[in-house]
């Protein structure tokens, strides 16, 4: 072994191994921080709304003046849904069902009188909301109703009628570990639970319960009465298709402008990171050539010393070894300089991000390494077979 070791010394070329180095450095850096910029990017985008996806638009029929007048009807018909998904912009639709039923909703603040309200009750199917279903979920016989609050009713409560009336706030963490009692009214029944508020949603207008819960109780308090949809929640593969635009005008409908221009923004940053990835992954494939065609040299140089090697009796294993040792010794260094490379610059961006969005919440890096080890092993395998496969038609051609 340690004459394979002094032959690969001697004609070993540095610059060829240095452009490797480094061009597979670049590739893999750029690779790396295109995917840790998405998902940290992500965190400000769904940051303040975990429960719904950026692709997601809850769309409604205008209300004019004339429709509030002639007691125009806006909801949804069959044909409307059926249309919509037709749409080639669209990739999956869900209606918004009502309650049918009346809700009572109260809870005590130590200190302050018990406040209640009356309110209302709607549900989506639990695929378009991007909570734990451990966490969102109801079966008959549970008293406890996970809630999704809009985050708006808690500023209107907290700058609003708390501050006029010498109230506490309320932060979003304090009220999501208390529990509201909820009293569900209909059909000469009346029945009690526990509301567990699930979290703050900035895109629903909603109070949204699962649509389990939904069901079960309009069969329950309203004798399986159903109003119709005047909201629909749809995927769209592309936000930026100005079919979209077109659709909703000409069948006068619309959808939260800012929604729209946030899916805009999301769509555009997938395209740009997708583009950044794919220059880098093309960089990363071109240094695998460069390290293949040095290794392949090397070997060449060496190739009728490496056949003397073999006819004395080294196995075509033991002479590819130091040349794999070798390319995969440079693949582990250039994996762990771009993961410091990757932390460097990563701790930079978030100084600035965390100046313009204090209450980010930073994701893990693990979907980084993930992807960086993954590339490791698969380049790292491509590298052993290629070595070995040369060295191996030397082998055959002493026979």
């Amino acid at each position: 072994m340690a004459l394979v070791w002094k032959l690969l010394r001697q004609h070993i070329s540095v610059p060829q191994f240095a452009g490797f180095f480094f061009a597979n450095l670049v590739g893999m850096v750029i690779i790396l921080l295109g995917i840790q910029f998405y998902n940290d990017t992500q965190a400000i985008y769904n940051g303040e709304d975990s429960f719904m996806k950026a692709d997601y638009l809850i769309v409604n029929k205008k209300i004019g003046a004339m429709s509030a007048i002639t007691g125009k009807d806006n909801s949804f018909s069959k044909s409307d849904i059926e249309d919509l998904k037709d749409q080639k912009f669209v990739e999956k639709i869900g209606t918004f069902t009502p309650s049918a039923f009346n809700v009572r909703a109260s809870f005590n603040i130590s200190g302050v009188q018990n406040l209640s309200t009356d309110m209302f009750f709607e549900s989506v199917p639990d695929e378009f909301v991007d909570v734990a279903r451990d966490h969102w979920s109801w079966k008959k016989g549970e008293t406890n109703i996970p809630i999704i609050l809009p985050k708006n009713y808690l500023d209107l409560y907290n700058f609003g009628y708390a501050q006029s009336r010498n109230m506490p706030k309320l932060s979003e963490g304090i009220l999501g570990a208390m529990k509201l009692n909820i009293t569900v009214m209909g059909r000469g029944k009346q029945d009690s639970y526990d509301g567990v508020i699930a979290g703050f949603s900035s895109r629903l207008n909603t109070i949204l319960v699962p649509d389990s819960f939904m069901k079960w109780a309009n069969d329950e308090y309203a004798d399986g009465e159903s109003k119709m949809s005047t909201r629909v929640i749809m995927q769209v593969n592309n936000p930026t298709d100005e079919r979209i635009t077109s659709y909703l005008q000409d069948h006068n409908m619309e959808t939260d402008q800012d929604k729209l221009d946030a899916s805009k923004t999301t769509f555009v940053l997938r395209v740009i990171v997708g583009i950044v990835m794919g220059v880098g992954l093309v960089i990363s494939i071109l240094s695998f050539y460069i390290l293949m065609l040095s290794v392949y040299l090397l070997v060449q140089k060496n190739s009728s010393k490496l056949e003397n090697l073999l006819l004395i009796g080294y196995s075509p294993s033991k002479v590819s070894l130091p040349y794999q040792a070798l390319t995969v010794g440079l693949n582990v260094v250039v994996l762990i300089l771009a993961f410091i490379i990757l932390f460097i610059v990563r701790n930079i961006y978030l100084v600035m991000f965390e100046n313009f969005f204090p209450d980010m919440s930073v994701p893990s890096m693990l979907p980084s390494l993930v992807v960086g080890v993954i590339l490791l092993v698969v380049v790292s395998i491509l590298n052993i077979i290629a070595v070995r496969n040369k060295v191996m038609s030397i082998w055959k051609r002493k026979d």
